[in-house]
């Protein structure tokens, strides 16, 4: 008789796993503009079975306008306002993937919200990825400036001390979007419930007869 090497756990287990454990609880992205948190979402989403919302869709839904729009009618502090209880309504709806915006994790009650309600991750992307993605994108209000890149920095510097309270980290850079997401999953998996069981290759030698 020989031993048999462990099976590794399949994708679909996986997948299945980290839907129980979750519960009632959703996946919250955060981190900075163009770190793709709505393209990552949405196949994280897709991969567990969950409803994808993204944050600023919704809220440009209820205002009636654009996020520019509404920064220009109205100003950051209005639209932070708005987001806040966006966000506070989206997470009240049961499990589900939500994709922020990027000061969205900046305000504290909502911190404390996504603390209470999800599993947070911060897709983390260097500013030159970012400058990169949203350089000819005309909808980030926040970029409206003299020196884009000199924005970005100074955002990320402010930012990035908060997003790491996340509950983790997962690296947004230029490869398949497919190799993020299952980074995504092994790291709330992993979070979730435990490490995976590595595979034992089979042993040598321990082969019996009797």
């Amino acid at each position: 008789m020989s031993d048999a090497a462990v099976p590794a756990p399949t994708q679909a287990t996986l997948e299945a796993e980290i839907a129980a454990a979750l519960g009632p609880r959703s996946i919250v992205l955060v981190g900075m503009m163009g770190a793709g948190k709505s393209t990552i979402g949405r196949r994280i989403a897709a991969r567990l079975k969950l409803p994808f919302t993204d944050a600023d869709t919704e809220i440009e839904t209820a205002a009636g306008m654009s996020i520019p729009e509404i920064f220009e009618t109205h100003g950051e502090p209005y639209f932070r306002d708005g987001e806040a209880r966006v966000i506070a309504r989206i997470l009240d709806t049961g499990p589900i993937v939500l994709a922020t915006g990027g000061g969205a994790f900046m305000r504290e009650e909502t911190q404390n919200r996504i603390r209470a309600r999800a599993v947070s991750i911060w897709l983390k992307a260097d500013a030159d990825v970012i400058m990169r993605r949203v350089r000819r994108r005309a909808d980030r209000p926040l970029l409206h400036t003299p020196d884009p890149e000199a924005t970005v920095n100074r955002l990320l510097s402010e930012r990035e001390p908060v997003y790491a309270n996340a509950d983790l980290t997962v690296a947004s850079r230029d490869v398949p979007h497919d190799r993020i997401v299952d980074e995504c999953l092994e790291a709330l998996h992993a979070h979730l419930c435990g490490p995976r069981p590595a595979v034992e290759p089979p042993a040598d030698g321990m082969n019996t007869t009797s």
